[in-house]
């Protein structure tokens, strides 16, 4: 990622309200699939709000991001202080090593990290991903691409409506 693609995000984070922890969009109805404790990966948290969620689950949560702006804003949620902060470019991979019994990453399209993620997971983790869906650009995933990468898990949930698509699967 270049410079500017982090002046970028942390001038996003700088400007919007921090958020109150919630679930991930695709675990929404489906909280009872987290397990009661654990490792958790939120990969490009944003603001943390996610994985502040997370760690008041009981999970142990490492939280990555490449804009320090967005991860001060994690640290200042109650609850941020539960949380594990990592600035990192997500270009040059994870910066951190599994197993985790939960990988998360919401709204962040990498192909090229979705092995990494795969491998994170401990055996019986649980995957949450969502990605913007239709339309052309690199931020947007194409119909069944979520599947099509993640599909030799066990899937509990796929959708793709609405500009978004979201999968939830076990690693056997």
């Amino acid at each position: 990622m270049s410079a500017s693609d982090r002046e970028r995000w942390d001038a996003r984070y700088a400007d919007g309200a921090p958020g109150e922890p919630a679930p991930p969009v695709a675990l929404a109805g489906r909280e009872h699939l987290l397990p009661a404790n654990g490792r958790a990966l939120d990969v490009a948290c944003g603001r943390g709000a996610v994985a502040v969620w997370l760690a008041g689950r009981g999970l142990t949560v490492d939280a990555v991001d490449v804009s320090p702006v967005g991860l001060a804003a994690g640290r200042e949620l109650p609850g941020g202080d539960l949380v594990r902060w990592i600035e990192a470019d997500l270009d040059d991979g994870l910066p951190v090593a599994g197993p985790y019994d939960v990988v998360v990453a919401q709204r962040f399209r990498a192909p090229a990290l979705y092995g990494a993620l795969v491998d994170a997971l401990a055996p019986g983790g649980l995957l949450v991903v969502s990605v913007l869906a239709g339309g052309d650009g690199p931020f947007r995933a194409a119909p069944g691409e979520l599947l099509a990468a993640f599909g030799h898990l066990a899937v509990v949930h796929h959708e793709e409506s609405g500009g978004e698509a979201h999968l939830v699967a076990r690693r056997p």
